[in-house]
């Protein structure tokens, strides 16, 4: 029963936040996008508190790669796509995309859904405030293939990063937190600022946890 209830609130938050988006369209289409992008990663405390089976748990990441594709070719969702998408790429899909892949992994594999947390949180907060900061804040502006990025962006991405980490690595009683943490802060800075048209959505969370994998358990 709670699982069930668990997709329930799960589709009443993730509707809540795109009513809440339109506040933003005033401020424009790039507003009303990163506020979904930053709020929905908020999902996977839903996912912790209500799931305990990895099938329940994936049902809502796996709907919503079909929805945000959709959404992608049809301009379903107008608040969730930017006027010109092509320039994002898969961006949108990429997001429920790793939010599915991560809780394959830590709900079903590892068994261990608070290690998705970590890169969950980078990518919606490091990855969705770096957009924001980087267009609010004069910096110097550089390209990464077709993309570009600017320093004020970069930097709020590694110090977000960095954060998330540490306090994950202080909880787990990780030896030497603190290098581990600038370490792979710098490394998913790097890894945001080459991955173009919309792919950080996937290459952020996914090296996130295969560090957090291989190298920090």
């Amino acid at each position: 029963m709670k699982n069930w209830l668990g997709i329930l609130i799960s589709y009443v938050a993730i509707f809540f936040v795109i009513v809440m988006a339109k506040l933003f369209e005033k401020k424009g289409s790039e507003a009303s996008r990163k506020f979904i992008h930053i709020a929905l990663g908020n999902w996977w405390f839903i996912a912790m508190y209500f799931f305990d089976n990895v099938w329940y748990a994936t049902f809502v990441p796996a709907t919503f790669v079909i929805i945000n594709y959709l959404s992608y070719k049809k301009d379903l969702i107008k608040v969730m796509e930017r006027e010109e998408n092509i320039k994002d790429g898969l961006g949108t899909v990429y997001y429920a995309l790793s939010l599915l892949i991560i809780t394959i992994i830590t709900f079903g594999i590892i068994k261990k859904p608070i290690l998705g947390l970590v890169p969950i949180l980078i990518m919606a907060y490091g990855d969705g405030f770096a957009a924001v900061i980087g267009k609010l804040v004069k910096s110097t502006k550089y390209k990464v293939f077709d993309s570009q990025k600017s320093i004020a962006g970069s930097a709020t991405m590694f110090i977000i990063s960095l954060i998330i980490l540490a306090i994950y690595l202080i909880y787990i009683n990780s030896p030497l937190w603190y290098i581990k943490s600038l370490i792979t802060a710098l490394l998913l800075t790097f890894v945001e600022a080459i991955s173009i048209r919309g792919t950080d959505n996937i290459t952020v969370p996914i090296v996130c946890l295969l560090i957090l994998l291989f190298c920090f358990i």
